[in-house]
């Protein structure tokens, strides 16, 4: 499929010195450039000064507007092969359109994480439920599992949820990919190119926050986790970095506790680097987590919750621990920074995560090969998923 054109419809432009989700984004931008593909981005949204410059890349970007005909011509003009949406909403707003334009494009649906489970975990933490599956039977669920049903693939970044799908609502393995984020194995050459514990001082976090996850974790470190950390560690320090912090977040601003709200860091290494330990004490939230995959890249070990760790991983130990309570989390923290023998150990495991469970190599030679079979056989695909076509027919 050399040459062919392929179309990827932004939510947002994307932003991945700020989140994710736009790491994400860029990452198969990139592996669709390398597979001689010729690529369009389009979106809706506004961009912004953190958006990605796509100068740097040969990328043809365009502006197009929320239900306007204008959209119809535009894909006409560029007859993809291939239409990537980027999550649900996009492929609400414009698969109908791409459908009705171009009915032979491979449909592609990049969820970057479930939102439903996400939105799910999100309702339970409210109504302190300790079940999320009580709260899963949402109307988000029901718009994002049709628009997989209506997808001819849909990328799912976390292991854990490619299995969901597949037990909790019967969607066949032919219309997923698990797909995570992508490490270029050969790039980590171990922990002698990062300062090692003596090196370091202090906690870090970081995390966008206008994702709701973020939000909650920052106020949960600062009324339930730091003070326990801080009556161990006087002189400890944690310092939280994120774009769009609210009011909300930079009033937790506390110079005496040494709980610091630091802002955006346009410098991941250097965010990351000069800290001992990384927190992620995730109440809620889905797929996988950047700032986890991050902190191990740059060999900073952690401690998150279960959700955190969720989808990074299939066996072995953890790059720090996983607990789930205040009490213990902030103990097994200042036993991570305290004992060098300990923080090394987690530093290796880390990198024996990414080597194990995020290659790029592996998991991009996957894509290709689900890629070469949907231009091959995608008749035959479609008619296997009556649902999908059924819910098409039907969407409006």
């Amino acid at each position: 499929m050399v040459n062919h054109n392929i179309l990827i419809i932004g939510l947002i432009w994307p932003e991945p010195e700020a989140t994710a989700a736009g790491s994400r984004m860029i990452q198969l931008i990139r592996y669709f450039l390398e597979q001689g593909y010729n690529v369009s981005f389009a979106s809706a949204a506004a961009k912004s000064d953190l958006s990605f410059d796509f100068s740097a890349l040969p990328v043809s970007c365009y502006d197009i507007a929320l239900n306007s005909s204008s959209f119809d011509e535009l894909i006409k003009t560029l007859a993809p092969q291939i239409v990537v949406f980027d999550r649900f909403l996009t492929e609400e707003q414009y698969g109908w359109r791409v459908r009705q334009n171009c009915p032979e494009s491979i449909r592609i649906l990049d969820t970057e994480d479930l939102h439903f489970l996400r939105k799910s975990r999100e309702i339970a933490v409210k109504k302190n439920l300790k079940n999320w599956s009580e709260t899963i039977q949402n109307d988000i669920t029901k718009r994002e599992i049709a628009s997989i049903f209506r997808c001819d693939l849909s990328l799912i970044i976390s292991d854990f949820e490619y299995k969901l799908l597949q037990t909790d609502f019967n969607i066949d393995p032919s219309l997923l990919l698990h797909l995570p984020f992508l490490v270029d194995i050969a790039e980590g050459k171990g922990s002698t190119n990062f300062p090692g514990f003596d090196q370091r001082q202090h906690f870090m976090t970081i995390g966008n926050f206008r994702h709701q996850p973020n939000v909650d974790a920052v106020k949960h470190l600062y009324t339930s986790i730091w003070p326990f950390i801080r009556k161990e560690l006087p002189k400890a320090e944690l310092h939280i970095f994120g774009a769009y912090a609210s009011q909300e977040i930079k009033q937790l601003h506390n110079p005496q506790t040494g709980f610091l709200i630091k802002g955006w860091m346009p410098d991941k290494k250097e965010a990351f680097t000069k800290y001992r330990i990384c927190l992620a004490p995730l109440r809620f939230g889905a797929g996988q987590k950047g700032k986890l995959l991050d902190a191990m890249q740059y060999g900073t070990p952690n401690i998150t919750s279960t959700i955190g760790a969720e989808g990074m991983k299939t066996v072995g130990p953890w790059s720090g621990f996983i607990e789930d309570e205040a009490e213990a989390f902030a103990s097994k923290a200042v036993l991570l920074y305290q004992d060098k023998v300990v923080w090394v150990n987690a530093q290796r495991n880390g990198f024996s995560i990414l080597k194990e469970n995020f290659s790029k190599d592996t998991f991009e030679s996957l894509f290709t090969d689900k890629l070469k079979e949907l231009d091959q056989e995608l008749e035959k695909h479609r008619k296997a998923n009556f649902i999908g076509s059924m819910l098409a027919h039907h969407q409006h």
